[in-house]
């Protein structure tokens, strides 16, 4: 299935461009001229990655990633920019891009960096368990029912999370890890997912399951 991506960018001949290209590689395309233009289309259709200009007429690129950043929207963002430097890079990545590429680049570094970001962001949240983000390549825990609190970020070592992706890529998959990793990974969601738990599967490692809560007889919940 063909991954949509949505260009903003403001000049014409490089949108157009672009647009040509990634359409040649297998990518569906939409396309904005503004940061406006491109936040009313994110109202109305779900992209896979954003191809984000720094340097935009109108709302600049920076404050347009900020914007959609705070208010919970995590597609994946590579942010082009002419500007050179290691603090402008690092001004993108803290500001929430996935990916930072400077002018000018070739059209294949870009096809290969946004296939990279959307595999990385490619746990459906419909397979994770209720309460359970996978985006930026971190996992975040939400609150079910609560959309006015943000969800905040899960702190995992790197081993921690490389279980968690093994354990939920698809869920119920069986994974090897050291016991202490196993261990710390259980304590952390259990602290946050009542409703989740990991076991040991003898000779073969660990299992995220769902424990299904039912009410006893007074009604309470057990």
């Amino acid at each position: 299935m063909n991954k949509t991506v949505l260009i903003i960018d403001d000049d014409d001949m490089l949108r157009k461009t672009l647009a040509r290209g990634l359409r040649d590689n297998g990518f569906y395309i939409l396309t904005a001229n503004s940061a406006e233009t491109g936040t009313e289309i994110l109202k109305r259709i779900t992209v896979d990655a954003i191809v984000l200009d720094r340097m935009l007429g109108g709302m600049d690129g920076l404050t347009f990633l900020r914007q959609i950043r705070n208010n919970g929207i995590n597609i994946p963002v590579i942010m082009l920019t002419a500007m050179s430097g290691a603090e402008n890079a690092i001004d993108g990545l803290a500001g929430g891009a996935n990916d930072y590429l400077a002018k000018p680049f070739q059209l294949r570094e870009l096809v290969l960096r946004l296939n990279n970001i959307i595999k990385n962001n490619s746990i459906p949240a419909s397979e994770l368990p209720g309460g359970l983000i996978f985006t930026d390549e971190e996992f975040f825990i939400t609150t079910p029912g609560n959309s006015s609190q943000p969800p905040r970020i899960l702190p995992l070592s790197g081993e921690e999370k490389k279980l968690l992706r093994n354990l939920t890529t698809p869920i119920g998959n069986i994974a090897p890890a050291a016991p202490m990793v196993a261990k710390r990974l259980r304590n952390k969601l259990n602290g946050v997912l009542s409703d989740m738990d990991i076991i040991t599967i003898r000779g073969r490692g660990y299992k995220l399951i769902h424990i299904r809560q039912t009410n006893d007889s007074n009604g309470d919940t057990k």
